[in-house]
């Protein structure tokens, strides 16, 4: 099988499996619905946002907007170097951690783009699938879903901590999604093996 082949088949694959798991979150629950899986260390937590990675909001609509389209540019950017990276015989890992990191991008574009027209809002019940008065927004000013939710460890600072004394405390905090988890796991393996990735180009 072909590097060409198994990039196209991981970007597949990942998109798949972050629209399927984000469907079935919008058609089944309702925002802030929560869904422990594993005690209260793993919990799928519905939350909308409106802006970038991890729940970081980008305001208003102008800023919908154009957070909206930077993603489609560097996207669009994204797999010229896919495929630029496949001309040039780069390393095998090296293109598929690009091509996660593709994935990822292009999985949240779907949502921000097109989740907007083609749902329901998801506020007192589950979404509904192409509803017959129109989604809750417009082309672009779509909500991205997210449900990953790990808060490993639930706690307050002690009282006499130089920083938030006796405030809660939680790791990990933020809510995210399969296409955040594809664009960090790339990220990351890019950063561990560059050596490696790199070095032909060297």
């Amino acid at each position: 099988m072909s590097i060409r082949t198994k990039s196209i088949l991981l970007i597949l694959l990942i998109l798949v499996a972050d629209q399927s798991f984000k469907i079935w979150i919008k058609t089944t629950m309702v925002i802030g619905d929560e869904k422990h899986i594993f005690g209260n260390w793993f919990i799928l937590h519905f939350i909308e946002n409106n802006g970038m990675a991890f729940g970081m909001e980008m305001g208003g609509k102008a800023g919908k907007l154009i957070l909206s389209l930077f993603r489609i540019l560097a996207s669009a950017a994204i797999g010229w170097y896919i495929f630029y990276l496949i001309k040039s015989k780069a390393h095998p890992g090296l293109i598929l951690a690009v091509s996660a990191i593709f994935a990822g991008a292009v999985g949240n574009i779907i949502d921000s783009a097109c989740y907007g027209i083609i749902f329901s809002e998801s506020f007192y019940e589950p979404a509904v699938l192409f509803p017959p008065d129109g989604g809750y927004s417009s082309f672009l000013h779509g909500r991205v879903v997210d449900m990953l939710y790990f808060p490993i460890i639930d706690s307050t600072w002690p009282a006499w901590s130089p920083i938030r004394p006796g405030q809660s405390f939680v790791f990990f905090r933020p809510v995210f999604n399969l296409a955040d988890s594809s664009v960090t796991v790339g990220v990351f393996i890019i950063i561990l093996f560059q050596k490696r990735f790199f070095k032909q180009a060297d």
